[in-house]
């Protein structure tokens, strides 16, 4: 599947909030942890806010290294939210959505007080014990 961009810039502030993320989960690698936002970010009910991101860091990766093994489904779930958005599906579209998402999720990773370690993106990730 072709994807929506080739390259990923993060912003000097996404850079600064994954460092923080790195220290915490002791997760090195910075598109697992990209993976883990964007993901984050997918499962917010509303649109992220359409706000300039500028690409002022120095960290870069292809859409390849940042999906990994799961780069197709997550290029399926970025086609989905955006047509369950009602956003269309064009290519510009995608980059534009996909480039969001990223940086909100970030944002959300980072300024969450209850990640102080790898296993807190776990709990995170699973259903509450308390819904019904």
């Amino acid at each position: 599947m072709e994807p929506p961009t080739n390259r990923i810039l993060l912003s000097q502030t996404a850079k600064d909030q994954l460092l923080k993320l790195r220290r915490f989960t002791k997760i090195d690698q910075w598109n697992i942890l990209c993976r883990w936002a964007f993901c984050r970010s997918l499962a917010e009910p509303s649109i992220p806010s359409p706000v300039p991101i500028p690409a002022d860091s120095n960290v870069e990766m292809t859409w390849r290294v940042f999906g990994g093994e799961m780069s197709d489904i997550l290029l399926l779930a970025l086609k989905q939210r955006c047509h369950n958005d009602g956003l269309g599906c064009d290519k510009e579209i995608l980059a534009t959505q996909f480039r969001l998402h990223l940086h909100r999720g970030i944002g959300y990773l980072a300024g969450d007080p209850n990640i102080k370690k790898i296993e807190d993106l776990i709990t995170i990730a699973l259903p509450s014990q308390n819904s019904p």
